[in-house]
């Protein structure tokens, strides 16, 4: 991490059960570029008691796509991690079937830059942009489902209430939140920022009792709840 940067506070943009993946704690760039500020970017996708993020398998999970509400995540309300005014949304996209298949990952990781030449949209998903009080960055929430977005632009926005529902838009494989932090609110030009969570249940990934955490990221691989 560079601790010239400023780290970005904000809770957990949820409630109930959810996997992390793709954490700033295993790697920086956490996804593997710092193309569009995702350099600190962090994602969950929402699981049950047992850590599944759907009811089983089917033939489809091998070998085909599935639909994205068979997903647990798909649908559950999505919270704003800071108070502040959203400075933008972006809806419309639509929810693309899920992908668990390697088989039905190929084709669709071969059609990465084709959707990097859409814009934002095709990228992000539908996805709404939060601009704390006072302080010099954005946060962004993204793949939001298609239509839940239930915020506007210059509106004002407290920490913890509803700004839509996870969906599947976007460069997404299965439905998920996208957290991430930058220091403005175009993506393209934006430099990606630390996260801190407040205060969040965290369960290591080969573990059996959550903990409180504090003002710090989660394990890739663990289970969080908002405390």
């Amino acid at each position: 991490m560079d601790h010239n940067l400023q780290t970005v506070q904000v809770s957990l943009p949820f409630t109930g059960t959810w996997r992390v993946e793709n954490s700033p704690r295993r790697r920086v760039p956490s996804h593997g570029t710092h193309l569009l500020a995702t350099t600190y970017a962090i994602d969950f996708v929402g699981v049950d008691d047992d850590g599944a993020s759907a009811p089983g398998v089917s033939w489809r999970s091998s070998f085909a796509t599935e639909p994205a509400d068979l997903f647990f995540a798909y649908g559950r309300p999505v919270l704003a991690p800071v108070s502040g005014e959203v400075v933008a949304v972006h809806d419309g996209e639509a929810d693309h079937e899920a992908r668990r298949s390697q088989l039905a990952l190929v084709p669709y990781l071969l059609g990465q830059g084709a959707r990097l030449r859409r814009g934002i949209g095709a990228i992000a998903g539908n996805h709404v942009l939060i601009a704390p009080a006072g302080g010099a960055c954005v946060v962004g929430v993204m793949h939001l489902q298609s239509g839940s977005i239930t915020v506007a632009v210059g509106q004002g926005i407290t920490q913890g209430e509803r700004i839509g529902s996870c969906g599947n838009s976007g460069n997404s494989t299965q439905p998920h939140v996208h957290l991430q932090a930058m220091d403005n609110a175009d993506p393209w030009t934006a430099r990606g920022l630390p996260l801190s969570i407040s205060r969040f249940l965290e369960k290591p990934a080969r573990g059996h009792h959550f903990a409180v955490r504090e003002n710090s990221i989660p394990a890739e691989g663990a289970i969080v709840a908002s405390v």
